[in-house]
């Protein structure tokens, strides 16, 4: 795992020491080593950098920028398949100087061109310098694990693993993306086909991007999507031969994220997700897994003495960490930093975490994320799936009626009610569904922080709310409510929230996440098993459940999902409403004019007042102002 950077300069102007600027902030995520090379054509200079975290091949013989024959490439990420690839390239009669995956990328792009890709099974983002036809490509993984951005100009073409290089280069001008940042309040986080800044962007998942050097000409391709997988028919499979093959996919992607010349271990929380994919790699190993887990027992939910039963029973190599409250609060100043972009999703603390604690023991942990995608975990397929039936049940006279009748009420005004916890968020809720029960507007209203008419209230700027993910629809015969909404997270929720999250708290610390519930093999297999294999009447995660009953007992597991919990409502009231205070303030809200500084007064007003439920909207806008006074000085 690695840092990479780079730019072509058409005006030649830019001086060379810019590259090692642009990768020295990149160090956290390749801490053994840093280089660069430049490249000076008729028309442009370009420049390639890499910051290097050490997994495969530890010798200095895979330092990057790699050059083979024509090609050069920063990479970043790990192909795992890559000694296969390799046994049939030395078959094609190539030859290696290495042992790393870096190497077998270049020939394999030698050998097969832009198809090559396909091959990989893996998370990489990576960029290949074509010397001789003055062409440079950049990939990204199927998913989205890795980072990518770039941003464009007449004269330039710059990209990054991370934000932060940008502002180490001399023409970058970092100026709001309005609509990134609307978007931004409504989900948590930057859409995954946005950037907070203008003229900056991210290469989607599942494509890659070629630039001809000499015409300027940019084209991007898309040579992956789970809605491929989603539109086919589902599989007619019975119960327990889906088991069989599911547990076998499983293991087989747990298994290729266990290559490393590193040590390797697991984040077990104690659910589903990862104490099968634990339960599994400890089956297929000699030797003891080594297994993280932080304990949080001051936070209210902690899964950590579930973790160490699960870790007790398959006999891991097992280290716990009970974090305090001092510790978890430590972090939120640091949190603008690494995440580059406005992020409010709380549990990357406990992510930066237990990180921190695995990077103690360890170079490479396996993470359990992409399970509630793949399987139906979250709460809201269930939801979605039964009460938008009930909904669309409902006459429309009924619904109309309603309607009318809430929009004469004022839900301030509502004895008793009003002051009921969330009512009045809930009360509009509700009329929204009951004026529109699709898929996509239940799943819209469920997952939003911000509604489209509370933004109107708190910017000061024209926007369009950017729901990417959504225009996936699948309409065809194998559509389903419950396909809709796995597809729709798949591609939007994962990319945004959840896999940025884990880039960044894990490389923070230098430590190289990995994703076994995220191999392109096993998503397309989960995408076209039958629903009621993964939600059966109000069982979530059926299949996965029943996999993990067969390896750890099930009193074990049966117990209500907690996750990353972080008592943000009172940590707002209590120890940080300092930090509150210091940050949402009238000084500050007059440097922002394009925010409604008394309308994020007022919130703050009503939430210190007992208004508790809105802490996250506070959440949010707390933790964009912290962004705001480190990236935007």
């Amino acid at each position: 795992m690695c840092g990479i950077a780079g730019y072509i300069d058409f005006s030649k102007a830019i001086p060379s020491i810019t590259i090692n600027k642009m990768i020295e902030p990149l160090k956290h995520r390749g801490p053994d080593g840093k280089s660069s090379k430049i490249f000076n054509t008729d028309n442009c200079t370009i420049a390639l950098g890499h910051t290097r975290l050490s997994i495969i091949d530890l010798s200095d013989k895979a330092s990057q920028p790699m050059q083979y024959k024509n090609y050069c490439i920063t990479f970043n990420g790990e192909v795992y398949n890559y000694k296969e690839i390799k046994e049939e390239l030395i078959s094609k009669r190539h030859s290696f100087i290495t042992d790393s995956d870096t190497e077998v990328i270049l020939h394999a792009f030698e050998e097969w061109g832009d198809s090559a890709v396909n091959k990989f099974i893996g998370m990489f983002a990576f960029v290949i310098f074509d010397e001789l036809n003055h062409v440079i490509y950049c990939y990204r993984d199927r998913v989205g694990v890795k980072p990518f951005y770039y941003f464009v100009t007449n004269e330039f073409f710059v990209f990054a693993s991370e934000l932060k290089s940008f502002h180490q280069f001399p023409n970058f001008k970092p100026e709001i993306n309005t609509d990134a940042l609307a978007n931004y309040f409504v989900h948590g986080s930057v859409p995954y086909n946005q950037c907070i800044f203008n003229s900056c962007f991210k290469l989607l998942p599942g494509n890659y991007l070629k630039y001809n050097l000499t015409t300027k000409q940019i084209i991007t391709k898309q040579y992956w999507t789970i809605i491929d997988a989603y539109n086919k028919p589902k599989l007619n499979i019975n119960y327990n031969d889906a088991i069989a093959e599911t547990t076998k996919q499983l293991g087989k992607a747990a298994n290729y994220r266990m290559v490393a010349d590193v040590k390797v271990g697991v984040f077990l929380s104690g659910g589903y997700d990862s104490a099968s994919l634990t339960a599994l790699l400890q089956k297929n190993n000699n030797q003891q897994i080594n297994t993280f887990t932080i304990g949080v027992p001051h936070f209210g939910l902690n899964e950590a003495p579930f973790a160490k039963k699960i870790a007790q029973h398959l006999q891991t190599n097992h280290t716990e960490y009970d974090c305090t409250e001092n510790e978890a609060l430590a972090l939120i100043e640091s949190l603008p930093y690494y995440y580059d972009e406005p992020f409010a999703d709380s549990s990357a603390i406990p992510t930066l975490l237990v990180s921190q604690l695995a990077k103690k023991s360890v170079t490479v942990a396996l993470s359990a994320d992409g399970g509630d995608e793949l399987f139906a975990g979250y709460n809201r397929y269930s939801f979605v799936n039964n009460q938008g039936k009930k909904l669309k049940k409902i006459p429309a006279f009924i619904k109309k009626g309603a309607v009318a009748s809430m929009n004469k009420v004022n839900p301030n005004k509502i004895p008793i009610l009003k002051n009921t916890y969330n009512f009045i968020d809930r009360f509009h809720k509700l009329k929204y569904l009951l004026q529109n029960h699709s898929d996509e507007i239940l799943l819209k209203r469920l997952t939003e922080v911000f509604s489209v008419d509370d933004v109107n209230r708190l910017v000061n700027f024209p926007f369009t709310i950017n729901y990417s993910g959504y225009h996936h629809l699948i309409n065809n015969s194998n559509y389903t409510t419950l396909n809709y909404m796995l597809a729709t997270d798949f591609v939007s929720y994962l990319p945004n929230d959840i896999l940025h999250k884990v880039d960044r708290a894990s490389m923070s610390v230098s430590l190289e996440a990995r994703e076994p519930y995220l191999d392109h093999q096993l998503a397309e297999w989960c995408a076209q098993l039958p629903d009621e294999y993964k939600l059966y009447n109000k069982t979530k995660k059926r299949i996965l459940k029943d996999i993990t009953h067969q390896l750890i007992p099930k009193q074990l597991m049966d117990r209500p999902k907690m996750g990353f919990a972080i008592p943000v409502a009172n940590w707002l009231q209590n120890q940080l409403k300092t930090t509150l205070n210091n940050y949402i303030n009238e000084d500050n809200l007059n440097q922002m004019p394009f925010l409604n500084k008394h309308y994020v007064l007022s919130l703050k007003s009503d939430f210190l007042n007992g208004k508790t439920w809105l802490a996250t909207r506070l959440w949010h806008i707390l933790m964009f102002i912290m962004w705001y006074k480190k990236w935007m000085k």
